[in-house]
């Protein structure tokens, strides 16, 4: 059974040109518009908190008084889980990868000011990190708590129906559209546009979240569309991991001054600098071409260029001094 969502922000969210940037790219001043879902309010906004609505929607529904989720210290996706549970009156306990370290800024200190609690699981893969969830959960059981667990990302054809309402949003802005380009980390959101836009339509950049991220992506999309969806249909871009998932490439400090320097557009290292690499590469080799309307679709993330350090040194270089 399907439970309604739960309302957690306004949409549809904007759509905008961004002349310059296209400029920038060597697209036509028409070609670019930016989906603005990092403008989707609760938490400091972002994508997740369209999965959110259906994924939480279940957990109230079913009764639950505790939100328990994964993912890496600077989760958005934990950050707006907290937020959520905040808005709704429920508990939130996020189980993250890793040790606490000397900083706790970026989504970190968001979480602290949510009220969550953390617990942190160690050096961990995805499968340590899901059975660290586990125990969390057994044990708020057996203190008579009623825990759901939302997943890594809130990815899930469950969570991918949020995206399924974008597309159609996107559809209704833009009926001339050809091509979405979005950052693929947990396969959610990726998903449902493609369940909406058709596999033709989406270009995924992955970011290196998921070792198998398309497998993830056909196996939450091939239930909410009749389209044969497989690994092997979608258009998935896999140039912009470099060094790994939490390392700032070249080309994502180029994509973040130029988005900053051309629309006053941030974007933060991980998700939406990448997608933004990923889109200026597709142009340079045909992927994307001028004339055809394509849309940057911002997920967000902000919070968390304030928690990875390597970006904040990157940021603070662009300060010019003007001698007086």
């Amino acid at each position: 059974m399907t439970h309604p969502p739960v309302p957690l922000s306004t949409f549809p969210t904007p759509l905008e040109p961004a002349p310059r940037l296209a400029a920038a790219l060597g697209l036509g001043p028409e070609d670019l518009w930016v989906k603005r879902d990092d403008l989707t309010g609760l938490g400091g906004g972002g994508n997740k908190i369209r999965k959110l609505e259906w994924t939480v929607g279940a957990a109230v529904a079913e009764g639950a008084d505790t939100l328990v989720t994964t993912g890496a210290p600077q989760s958005n996706h934990a950050r707006l889980t907290a937020a959520a549970g905040a808005r709704l009156g429920l508990d939130a306990v996020l189980v993250l990868r890793g040790t606490p370290g000397a900083s706790r800024s970026g989504n970190l200190a968001l979480d602290g000011l949510f009220g969550a609690r953390l617990a942190w699981a160690g050096e961990v893969d995805q499968a340590g990190l899901d059975a660290a969830a586990a125990e969390v959960c057994a044990r708020l059981l057996s203190e008579g708590a009623r825990p759901a667990l939302i997943p890594f990302g809130g990815s899930g054809t469950l969570g991918a129906r949020g995206y399924v309402r974008c597309g159609t949003e996107l559809r209704e802005q833009l009926p001339d559209l050809r091509t979405v380009v979005v950052a693929l980390g947990s396969g959610g959101t990726m998903a449902g546009l493609v369940a909406a836009l058709g596999s033709g339509s989406v270009l995924g950049v992955d970011v290196g979240a998921l070792t198998d991220p398309a497998t993830a992506v056909a196996e939450f999309a091939a239930p909410l569309t009749a389209e044969a969806v497989t690994p092997h249909t979608l258009r998935i871009r896999r140039d912009q991991v470099g060094a790994g998932y939490a390392a700032l490439t070249a080309p994502v400090r180029e994509a973040l001054r130029l988005a900053a320097r051309t629309e006053g557009l941030v974007l933060d290292p991980i998700y939406t600098g990448r997608a933004l690499a990923g889109l200026h590469a597709a142009v340079r080799d045909g992927t994307v071409r001028p004339d055809e309307r394509t849309v940057f679709l911002h997920t967000g993330g902000l919070p968390g260029l304030f928690g990875h350090t390597d970006t904040i040194a990157f940021a603070e270089e662009g300060a010019r001094v003007f001698d007086v």
